[in-house]
């Protein structure tokens, strides 16, 4: 490909709403284009990238025996109805109506449409286990697209679906699955670590994230350098110091004026966080409001409080809604509050005499003990892990770092083929559900995450398995040298021929232009082809990622590029 010819165009400066590198660096090197918040075109040159990371993640699929196949990316919204997620699923499902008047779907997921084709197509348990996939485009509307193809809204991802007999199966499909992904981020360059992680709207018994470390990642990992645990903080548990037996203390009201804050409230009195138990409000869909207690020096898992009290779409309470319920914001406790649905940490639970709100401005309580002076609907562990926390396996202290999910894999179960009716005959003679599995991987997150680990302070540097070129073919000096012109196309069209495309800059540019250009770029080699180089025997060969340069015989690269 000439780069004279290329759709593209490089930037000099950055998106000025551009945080990550990945999104800088894609954006200034013409990869991709943003249209709407969270929509992006894929130029040329991010299209390439994006078809070499489906190629290693293709190869890695059909080596454990998934079949490739193809299913729409609009949905009658009746299917979504008979699993229920039509309903539990918020604003981020797009739902619009066809011509007819009938409710329709973007897709955000698969497994209604494979369950619908289980029910469908399996019969017998002849017929199974099975392993399908598809690339396909997914949207979802995140309230807060980011990133650069991080967290956008449109995007395409492999999902895979296994269907099995029985749960041993689907364990069998699910370390298939578990081992090919490895394989796959090993090879696009990308150390990714498997955690534990929510379930959250698949559903199902099991779910591990593949995560990235990376200072901008969104979610918080708890990881032990001891053993090697692993979780995401939306679901790990942790130990922490079991706090002294006391016995129960009348309660007693104190002034604390202005002690709005735990930490205001431990400095006025002169206990510790760890003796106040504080109080957060969320308000599901159904419009309960939630009071989550825990312990002053722990902060509220929204997680593990929806999961816990059964709840959809949480989002903070107002000052009204909290204050309708008897409750002072500042000064809050459930003691003598009405029509909200308490749950209340395990630690908590265990602890004595603590101070909490006396619901009354400028007043709290101490010792304040549940469930004596409270009783809560629910008890559960509801608090984040901390750093230095005890590893829930070994208990040495774990450590926290931020990361980006570039995959994820569930263990479904029969949530969907019972909603469906997908069943087999079995070999008994009684007709069971399928047991199913789900998996996915973003393209383009990928993809940015490959930036995000392979890059300096000039530009991208692609590993050789994802880059959209081979390699990047400079000639200087062209216009004042016909040789120089011929040279470099004899190398262009020499590995065109041979099926390794690279890409040339053939522009009438600056040394400094064309140079800056293929840094950024990011070709894993850069072919220089000059009047200096020729003069020292050949063609300047850089090795983009580590800078080293060598002068080579024509001969040798002419070699080079018909293999």
């Amino acid at each position: 490909m000439r780069l004279s010819r290329l759709f593209f165009t490089t930037l000099r400066d950055d998106p000025n709403d551009a945080e990550m590198p990945s999104h800088r660096l894609l954006v200034r090197a013409g990869y991709v284009r943003q249209l709407g918040s969270g929509i992006y075109s894929l130029l040329p040159l991010g299209f390439r990238v994006a078809k070499r990371v489906e190629q290693v993640i293709r190869e890695e699929m059909d080596r454990i025996g998934c079949q490739e196949m193809e299913m729409p990316v609009v949905h009658p919204a009746e299917l979504w109805r008979e699993t229920g997620r039509y309903d539990a699923i918020g604003p981020e499902m797009a739902r619009f109506k066809d011509r007819a008047g009938r409710d329709m779907v973007l897709a955000m997921t698969h497994e209604e449409v494979v369950a619908d084709l289980l029910r469908d197509i399996v019969r017998s348990y002849r017929q199974l286990p099975i392993m399908v996939y598809h690339f396909q485009t997914k949207w979802r509307d995140e309230p807060r697209a980011r990133g650069g193809l991080i967290r956008v809204r449109e995007f395409v991802m492999k999902d895979s679906y296994s269907c099995d007999l029985d749960l041993a199966g689907l364990d069998v499909s699910y370390e298939r699955h578990y081992e090919a992904y490895s394989r796959i981020f090993e090879r696009l360059g990308l150390r990714a670590i498997a955690v534990a992680s929510d379930v959250g709207m698949m559903g199902g018994s099991q779910a591990h994230e593949f995560m990235v470390l990376n200072p901008y990642g969104e979610d918080v990992l708890v990881l032990c350098e001891t053993c090697g645990f692993s979780a995401n903080r939306q679901v790990a548990t942790v130990r922490v110091s079991e706090p002294p037996t006391e016995s129960a203390l009348p309660l007693e009201e104190v002034a604390t004026p202005g002690a709005t804050t735990i930490a205001e409230l431990a400095a006025y009195l002169g206990v510790s966080a760890e003796e106040t138990a504080k109080a957060a409000f969320f308000v599901d869909r159904d419009g309960r409001l939630i009071t989550a207690i825990v312990r002053g020096d722990m902060d509220v898992n929204e997680t593990k409080l929806a999961n816990a009290a059964k709840a959809t779409d949480l989002r903070p309470a107002r000052t009204d809604e909290i204050e309708a319920t008897g409750m002072v914001p500042g000064y809050a406790s459930p003691i003598g509050a009405r029509d909200t649905f308490v749950v209340v940490d395990e630690l908590v639970a265990r602890s004595s005499n603590l101070v909490a709100g006396a619901n009354r401005p400028g007043f709290h309580l101490r010792n304040v003990n549940v469930p004596r002076d409270y009783t809560p609907d629910l008890v559960a562990d509801l608090s984040n892990a901390r750093e230095g926390d005890g590893c829930p396996t070994c208990g040495a202290p774990v450590i926290l770092r931020n990361g980006i999910e570039v995959g994820n894999i569930f263990k479904l179960g029969t949530k969907y083929t019972v909603a469906l009716g997908a069943e087999y005959l079995g070999e008994d003679g009684g007709r069971h559900p399928i047991v199913m599995g789900s998996y996915g991987i973003g393209v383009g997150r990928a993809l940015a995450c490959v930036v995000e680990a392979h890059h300096d302070a000039k530009g991208i540097a692609w590993p050789a398995e994802v880059a959209p070129y081979a390699a990047h073919l400079v000639s200087l000096g062209a216009a004042k040298d016909p040789h120089i012109a011929e040279v470099a196309g004899r190398l262009h069209d020499l590995a065109l021929a041979a099926g390794h495309e690279i890409l040339w800059d053939d522009r009438d540019e600056s040394p400094g232009v064309k140079f800056t250009d293929a840094e950024l770029l990011g070709m894993p080699v850069i072919l220089t082809v000059s009047p200096r180089s020729l003069a020292a025997g050949g063609v300047e060969v850089t090795a983009r990622a580590t800078g080293e340069r060598s002068i080579e015989p024509l001969a040798v690269v002419e070699e080079r590029l018909r293999g």
